[in-house]
């Protein structure tokens, strides 16, 4: 396990602001300290060359944005539903854009009065260039055909003039993002963090084993939202790619990701696989155990990049209570920390190859809360049968999916800039 941090990403770019999106937390100024915000970076690879190892779009805009699972809204529905893209309705800001609150009739999908319906996120693309417009065809294209718990649902989109537009479901609990780094929000608990782990482990895993399958390729807490029970979906696929098919082992394409979570493999060679989005999940499972950014520039040394910072402490029993969130105040199992460390420790293996699948990733995680599950129903058996003997956990217990009813409260979106 040693071996598996021997490097990291460490990427070269300009540090760019952005704002936090979402409900239930205070709204973040779109002036965020850079010193303490990732940055998307865009790296021309000398791997982008016609190999036949990138793989073409495989169906047309026609065939994406005719797809029957979305509704094609007017810009003036979408203006109504937003009582005009007011102020107060603005949820957030980002790289792609503005997002607002909207409500539609969750019936006939047409726009309603502020307060009734349903509540949507609406984003709304800036004008800039033919790269904004792939992207936001890549979401519709992904999320028109995809559909999982744990990925978030788009309802339909606007292509009207210039006017690009996502309609979301809103996720009132905001980004994981919001609730690891921002003052405000309650300090996340242990259990929370992990049930957050594996929502968001149950979606990449999705994504992984499609028939067709998915690298997302943007995996950070930023795009991890999170419903009013703190289930977690996945967001923001305007960086997707179709995974290798055939005899492939890769992808090569431009380097596009963001700082501190991109995998130094494909940061270094444009290589793109399914292990690249395993390295972006152990960054992330480092950053619910510490309670730390992937990058944090207000740090000193070796503590701006948290995988190079966490290295000597993943493997050691005795050390680890060093790398945990103090706003935890150690109330964390510790077996189930260290066994969740060394599960980050090998998803950030130097070597793509001998980092654990998805799978098995969400297997390990799963086995954390069995132990809290069995113990649980043992404990309802107990009462009902009136029996005083010692509880045992169960051996293996993988607890159902807490799926968010349908009339729950739709999403927020939040995408960081991109650095070119």
């Amino acid at each position: 396990m040693g071996n598996c941090l021997d490097s990291s990403a460490k990427v070269d770019t300009a540090q760019s602001s952005f704002g936090t999106l979402g409900s239930g937390v205070s709204k973040i100024s779109s002036k965020t300290s850079p010193s303490s915000a990732p940055s998307r970076l865009t790296i021309p690879s000398s791997s982008e060359r016609s190999n036949g190892s990138s793989l073409p779009t495989p169906r047309t805009e026609g065939e994406i944005l005719s797809s029957p699972n979305l509704k094609a809204f007017s810009f003036n529905e979408l203006k109504n539903a937003t009582r005009n893209f007011r102020p107060d309705s603005l949820l957030g800001e980002g790289g792609f854009g503005y997002v607002f609150k909207g409500w539609i009739n969750e019936h006939t999908l047409t726009a309603a009065k502020p307060g009734s319906g349903m509540v949507v996120a609406v984003k709304k693309l800036k004008p800039e260039g033919f790269q904004g417009h792939k992207e936001w065809l890549t979401e519709v294209n992904y999320l028109g055909q995809l559909y999982h718990p744990n990925l978030v649902k788009l309802i339909g989109y606007c292509l009207e003039g210039e006017n690009r537009l996502l309609v979301y479901e809103f996720m009132p609990k905001g980004s994981l993002e919001n609730h690891l780094f921002r003052r405000g929000p309650q300090p996340l608990s242990w259990a929370t963090r992990m049930k957050v782990a594996i929502g968001a482990a149950r979606g990449l895993s999705f994504l992984h084993e499609a028939e067709s399958q998915v690298i997302y390729r943007d995996f950070k807490a930023s795009n991890i939202l999170l419903d009013s029970e703190f289930n977690a979906k996945l967001s923001d696929f305007g960086l997707a790619k179709a995974g290798p098919t055939g005899d492939r082992t890769h992808v090569s394409t431009q380097v596009m990701g963001t700082q501190g979570y991109a995998a130094p493999e494909y940061v270094a060679t444009g290589r793109l696989t399914a292990k690249s989005d395993v390295y972006s999940f152990g960054v992330v499972l480092l950053e619910l155990l510490s309670g730390r950014r992937a990058v944090d520039k207000t740090k000193v040394g070796l503590e701006q990049n948290l995988v190079d910072w966490t290295k000597p402490y993943l493997g050691d029993r005795r050390k680890l209570f060093r790398i945990m969130d103090t706003k935890l105040e150690g109330q964390y199992p510790q077996k189930a920390a260290f066994t969740a460390a060394t599960l980050a420790s090998q998803c950030l293996c130097a070597e793509s190859k001998l980092r654990p699948t998805m799978s098995v990733v969400l297997a390990t995680l799963e086995q954390l809360e069995a132990p809290k599950t069995a113990a649980r129903n043992s404990q309802s058996e107990q009462q009902t049968l009136s029996v005083p003997h010692r509880r045992s956990p169960m051996r293996q217990h993988h607890s159902p999916l807490n799926i968010t009813p349908s009339a729950s409260p739709l999403l927020s979106h939040r995408q960081s800039p991109r650095v070119r």
